[in-house]
């Protein structure tokens, strides 16, 4: 494939305002499109290196990993080693749970569905993330693992074929981030099947170029650019991403490749000295400017001055050009030092070190000893679960708790009482957590909980065995229905049908049909309070406003009392011992109330259980 500068200088023209979108500064409100630049260009590019190849009959699979290894894994793994000793000295225990945990998934090239799970991409929580910038090598990853065999078992059936059912993917996935941002909005923005059509886009364009070659039109390309300028002032986080709004910067890359031959202004511009050394160094800017960033943040706690964000901005342009010619290019130079066998044993290596690195830092919980403990209670889960574990007992029969038996490794059951149940937690881990404090109140009863990683519907499979099992007693029970509302449904009818077909379900059962509410979820770890220099800091960091919380409640609350009021049954929020009129709290006095960003611990289950407890009275 020909040398092309201006693409260098389109991939300075997407990473500056990346770069300086994350450093905060308003004029550059979307200049996260600079990413989806970056998509268009890798498709178009690796596209044409395997077309190429294809047609010279030299495509090896083996060869084009080691390319793809050669171009990522030097430059990433050096930042990824640079941060931990970082973490080290400056995250809480709690933050650097997180950030073991993205150590691993960053290695696996999974760190998009890790962040998914976590927190939003444009939520105050993600600024403070080292690696949260991975996602969009992961989602790149995934396509390089896929497309080379797409293309090789496809390309027998002729150049026309390939374009067509490439056009046809690529359609698919882009109408499905229309619907994905309407209703799984953080998914949509993370995930590989909303963002394969902008990778794709450049695949199309590299096929068009083989087919009919580079066009040359001053008009079309400098629309192109325009496109791209504008998406990056006019869009900015309240825009629709991806979706049909992301068209305009796809379009505009594409209209620059496929029309801005060398004779062009546009081409031209791009190829100017400054934006190709820029384009040049644009992979490990990337890699440096968000930990940069994030840990300043950390640090400070407060929000970086203007000032240092400029400063963090030069630095990452400087040790970009630092690592891109003492790391990137070394290794990328398969003639020198290198061979495929060491590249694959240091990709090996790497992927090891970095995961064992990971589980270490999770396994100690972020090495809270750091700090001097400022709080009681447990935090993490091992000493919550140990406490039910050994004080409660074995759910009867012995098929419901018997591990090797049971359809899923992820049921927890247990229960207060022998014998048969007389009231029931159903649902996931927020179910359980308000086991305690009901046991404990209604020692009379016998207190069941049956919980799994999903939300408590008739027609998911998980449960369909729970359901038979209800379905087999001879005397009406109360059952709880609970779980972790805005981590599983948002304000939709999929939902509402899903919670109201199992409540009628349980109602024909005869059972009696409480909707429980959920607690406040925080952005924030408990072990960055329990652990820490001031107790009064401490209690301000793991704080909320109660206007943020009723955000979080705006997700599922009108749905619950919807239902309730269908149905004829009842409905309890939990909040209330967490919350008072001005902000919710994991603390109260000097006891910490959760185990993690949103469960409960031990006295924390105790306190909001007996309160659910009081209000069945």
């Amino acid at each position: 494939m020909k040398y092309r500068s201006e693409i260098d200088g389109l991939r300075a023209l997407a990473i500056i305002p990346v770069i300086l979108f994350h450093a905060d500064f308003i004029a550059f409100s979307g200049g996260y499109v600079g990413v989806d630049i970056f998509f268009v260009i890798s498709g178009f590019l690796i596209t044409s290196i395997i077309i190429d190849d294809i047609k010279n009959n030299s495509f090896s699979v083996l060869r084009f990993y080691e390319r793809r290894a050669r171009r990522i894994l030097p430059a990433l793994f050096f930042v990824m080693a640079i941060c931990i000793p970082f973490g080290w000295m400056w995250m809480q225990p709690g933050q650097l749970i997180d950030f073991s945990e993205s150590l691993i998934a960053v290695s696996l090239f999974v760190s998009n569905f890790l962040f998914w799970s976590e927190s939003g991409y444009f939520a105050s929580a993600a600024e403070e993330k080292p690696l949260l910038h991975t996602w969009s090598l992961a989602v790149e990853e995934q396509y390089y693992l896929i497309f080379p065999l797409f293309l090789i078992l496809t390309w027998r059936f002729g150049r026309n074929w390939v374009f067509w059912m490439i056009l046809l993917i690529a359609a698919a996935s882009l109408f499905y981030s229309e619907w994905g941002w309407r209703n799984e909005k953080t998914a949509n923005f993370y995930l590989a099947p909303a963002r394969v059509w902008e990778l794709l886009a450049g695949s199309l364009v590299a096929l068009i170029i083989e087919k009919k070659g580079l066009r040359s039109s001053n008009l079309i390309s400098f629309l192109g650019i325009v496109a791209i300028i504008l998406s990056i002032i006019i869009f900015d986080e309240k825009t629709p991403f991806p979706s049909l709004y992301t068209l305009l910067p796809v379009i505009g890359v594409s209209l620059v490749i496929l029309f801005g031959d060398n004779k062009t202004v546009v081409a031209k511009l791009l190829s100017t000295d400054a934006l190709v050394k820029l384009g040049l160094i644009s992979y490990s800017a990337y890699l440096w400017h968000q930990p940069l960033f994030a840990f300043a943040r950390v640090k400070l706690i407060q929000h970086p001055s203007i000032t240092l964000m400029w400063a963090l901005v030069l630095a990452s342009f400087f040790l970009a050009s630092f690592s891109w010619r003492f790391i990137e290019q070394p290794f990328r130079d398969k003639n020198t030092y290198f061979s495929q066998k060491h590249i694959f044993l240091f990709a090996s290596f790497g992927m090891i070190a970095f995961i064992v690195l990971g589980i270490y830092g999770q396994a100690q919980n972020g090495f809270p000893e750091r700090y001097p403990l400022l709080l009681k209670g447990d935090v993490g889960h091992l000493e919550y679960h140990k406490y039910i574990d050994d004080k409660y007992h074995d759910c009867e029969p012995k098929e419901i708790s018997d591990k090797a038996l049971s359809w899923d490794s992820f049921l927890r059951c247990k229960q207060s009482k022998k014998g048969e149940a007389d009231w029931i937690l159903l649902g996931d881990s927020h179910a359980e957590h308000l086991f305690l404090g009901l046991a404990e109140k209604f020692t009379a009863k016998n207190i069941v909980f049956y919980i799994f990683g999903a939300a408590p519907f008739l027609d998911e499979p998980k449960f369909s065995k729970i359901f038979d099992h209800l379905s087999n007693f001879n005397e009406p029970k109360t059952i709880f229905l609970n779980m972790h509302y805005i981590g599983r449904v948002s304000q939709n009818s999929e939902f509402k049908n899903k919670l109201d077909k199992t409540i009628k379900s349980l109602k024909k059962m005869r059972h009696n049909v409480i909707l429980v509410g959920d607690i406040p979820t925080y952005k924030v770890h408990p072990a960055d309070c329990i652990y820490g220099n001031s107790l009064e800091k401490a209690k301000d960091y793991c704080s909320m406003p109660i206007l943020d919380f009723d955000k979080q409640k705006q997700l599922y609350e009108t749905s619950l009392i919807y239902l309730a009021n269908k149905n004829n049954v009842k409905y309890i929020p939990i909040h209330k011992p967490l919350c008072d009129v001005e902000i919710c709290s994991m603390i109260t006095m000097d006891t910490i109330l959760y185990r993690d960003k949103n469960h409960l611990n031990i006295l924390g289950s105790k306190l909001v259980g007996a309160y659910l407890a009081e209000q069945l009275k």
